[in-house]
């Protein structure tokens, strides 16, 4: 094998890779990245037997040939070369990178000990817009769980079935769906995917694909997104287990609802957090129906206390409620919409936020109960 390829593109492609790679593979070329030079183009590819991927690049091929070497390793070189052009050539078993006036040599193994990404051709494809399925992540990622004891929370739960797409992620203290209407799929799918897996498909379709296409089975999933360079897949072992009914969780029925501007909100919420965060990261909103203003405050008794006021549109009985400031944080910044609506019916009761415009997103969020 034998190319000439852009540094910087080549280091794009490798940091991304990197953060699949195992710390610890249970086999030693699990710690490798493969190369494949063919036709005008080089492909990467990283497998940890539970997530892998494979992405595309240009480059110019003088020889065509594959081989495995150390993903860390050679990202680490790479990323320190010159801007310049980066020749790369194998032998059986090693690869030489030579860019500027250095050159740089690592030993590596063979590409048949490499295993092969799942594909699930025999699969029913469901063809995705990367705009749409892009939202929909967005939206939603930042509520799945981070605790490895409750599994199935670490993951989104996608549903595909005739017009609708679905997206929905809980940690039990918070919910966000986003549904994404009039987008027509081939198949209806039931299936929970692993968060960590979608933040690396999150990253994939950032850089502008413009159709992705789903396939998935009892166990896996698989995207491949279209790309100028060529077809960019993402493979990933799903969640077992019967993932909660979050739709029951949502109230039918509000006696209070607020209208307000979303960026005014963030900003305050922000400025009352960083005092909140001195003591127990809980901040209190209090609903003035009279003077249709919101107030947003927090107090840490050996540091102080803070309060602002935002105008609002609210209509039912004033209201004192209190939530945990990152959680309620996080909602509005995954909306994107100039204003929302906040719906609830008491203290103790979930809060429903909304965009008025823009994908269609609940974000259900627990309040924390105020002791005087």
């Amino acid at each position: 094998m034998k190319l000439v390829c852009a540094q910087d593109a080549l280091s794009a492609k490798l940091a991304l890779l990197s953060r699949i790679v195992p710390s610890n593979p249970s086999h030693p070329v699990l710690a490798n990245v493969l190369l494949q030079a063919m036709e005008g183009r080089l492909g990467l590819t990283v497998f940890d037997l539970s997530v892998g991927m494979q992405v595309w690049m240009s480059a110019q091929v003088e020889g065509e040939g594959s081989l495995t070497v150390p993903a860390r390793f050679l990202n680490d070189i790479v990323s320190r070369l010159p801007n310049q052009e980066v020749e790369i050539e194998t032998t059986d078993s090693s690869v030489t990178l030579a860019c500027g006036t250095g050159q740089y040599q690592m030993q590596g193994l063979p590409a048949d000990e490499f295993p092969a990404l799942p594909n699930l051709e025999e699969a029913g494809p469901v063809q995705l817009e990367a705009a749409t399925l892009l939202d929909g992540l967005q939206t939603t990622l930042f509520a799945a769980s981070t605790d490895e004891s409750k599994q199935i929370l670490t993951g989104l739960h996608f549903k595909a079935r005739e017009r609708d797409l679905e997206f929905a992620t809980t940690d039990g203290h918070r919910l966000a769906i986003t549904r994404c209407v009039d987008t027509p799929v081939s198949s209806e799918i039931c299936i929970t995917i692993p968060a960590k897996a979608l933040r690396e498909l999150e990253r994939m379709l950032t850089r502008h694909p413009t159709t992705v296409t789903m396939r998935s089975d009892s166990a896996q999933v698989v995207f491949d997104c279209a790309t100028e360079q060529g077809v960019e897949r993402l493979s990933c072992r799903l969640l077992e287990g019967q993932y909660p009914a979050y739709e029951q969780l949502v109230p039918r029925e509000f006696i209070r609802a607020m209208s307000v501007e979303r960026q005014l909100l963030i900003s305050s919420v922000d400025r009352i957090a960083v005092l909140a965060a001195r003591k127990n990261n809980i901040i209190r909103l209090k609903l003035d129906p009279v003077h249709d203003r919101l107030a947003i405050s927090a107090e840490a008794p050996e540091f102080g206390s803070g309060e602002e006021y935002i105008p609002a549109q609210i209509t039912g009985d004033p209201l004192e409620i209190a939530f945990n400031a990152k959680y309620l944080s996080d909602g509005l910044k995954a909306m994107n919409s100039t204003e929302i609506q906040v719906q609830m019916n008491s203290e103790t009761m979930p809060a429903v936020l909304t965009p008025l415009s823009g994908p269609k997103m609940t974000y259900l969020i627990m309040p924390i109960q105020i002791r005087s």
